[in-house]
């Protein structure tokens, strides 16, 4: 489905580090799409997408979601495609074909699903962006709430997982205040008897596991009208 022309990643293997070998590879995967790429073939696909992670990373998180549940169909968004192609790598080896990969930013979001169609969104350990002047990039900002309101179908569900205690506090304050509903919250989500789907990790989750760091976890359901 990707037409993008093909691109030998042994011209890279040595420059940078080998970033440009790892963007030839995203190149290259039939799971993954360039944003414009993307919006000329979203309206193709024998199923729609019902779930998006933000900020994927490597997408290896979004990868054991896909291959868990066949049902679904799953998107997982990263400005960065060097670091998608390694879940695209995996998930071409495990014969997956519910998941894709595009390469995107956050805002651009509203743009790559018709609206009220997902079931879940997921942010898996996004960017506090601590300082307060840049609150506005905070994947938990009202105006990102808005969004995922109206990409989220009647009973869909926000998952936020998050190590950092200031961040997920300042993120329930605005979920509360924008009227979503906590439908389940924990502090330390692996000591819980929540589900375990939720407690699929990351990458860094594992690391910051092993670092002592507890995560915390909140599925959060929007009342009232979509846009």
């Amino acid at each position: 489905m990707n037409n993008m022309s093909f691109v030998d990643p042994n011209q890279f293997i040595i420059t940078r580090k080998r970033k440009k070998y790892k963007f030839a590879l995203f190149a290259n995967s039939p799971l993954c799409f360039e944003y414009d790429e993307w919006l000329a073939v979203k309206d193709q696909l024998d199923k729609q997408p019902t779930v998006m992670e933000i900020g994927a990373g490597n997408g290896l998180f979004a990868v054991e979601q896909a291959a868990r549940h066949p049902e679904q169909t799953v998107v997982a968004l990263d400005v960065k495609g060097d670091r998608l192609q390694k879940g695209a790598r995996e998930a071409e080896a495990r014969g997956l074909a519910n998941i894709f990969f595009v390469r995107a930013r956050a805002d651009q979001i509203d743009q790559l699903v018709a609206p009220a169609s997902l079931g879940t969104i997921w942010l898996t350990f996004s960017d506090p962006f601590p300082r307060k002047h840049s609150a506005g990039r905070r994947l938990t900002h009202p105006h990102f709430l808005a969004v995922y309101r109206n990409l989220l179908s009647s009973e869909g569900v926000l998952l936020i997982k998050h190590d950092n205690t200031d961040f997920f506090c300042w993120s329930l304050e605005q979920l509360v205040s924008q009227g979503w509903s906590l439908q389940e919250l924990t502090f330390d989500l692996h000591e819980s008897g929540l589900a375990d789907d939720y407690k699929i990790l990351t990458s860094y989750e594992q690391r910051w596991l092993d670092e002592g760091r507890i995560t915390k976890f909140v599925n959060a359901k929007a009342d009232g009208k979509r846009n």
